[in-house]
């Protein structure tokens, strides 16, 4: 799974660290996600679609529908 979560975040200028903190997670969870070593759990990735005032769709997709 692809995320688009970088592009949300630096559209906002939000540091990664902002972000964690936001979402009560770590940096290094952020980093994860950007860097597509990591899918989030189904609440984390609720979280940060709130987050962006998206949907999950709109954050997470598959290389077949980018």
């Amino acid at each position: 799974m692809k995320s688009r979560v970088r592009e949300l975040r630096e559209a906002r200028g939000w540091s990664q660290a902002a972000l964690a903190e936001r979402l009560g997670v770590s940096r290094q969870t952020i980093n994860a996600i950007e860097t597509d070593k990591y899918d989030p759990s189904l609440p984390l990735a609720f979280k940060l679609a709130r987050e962006f005032g998206s949907s999950i769709e709109a954050v997470f997709f598959t290389e077949d529908t980018a």
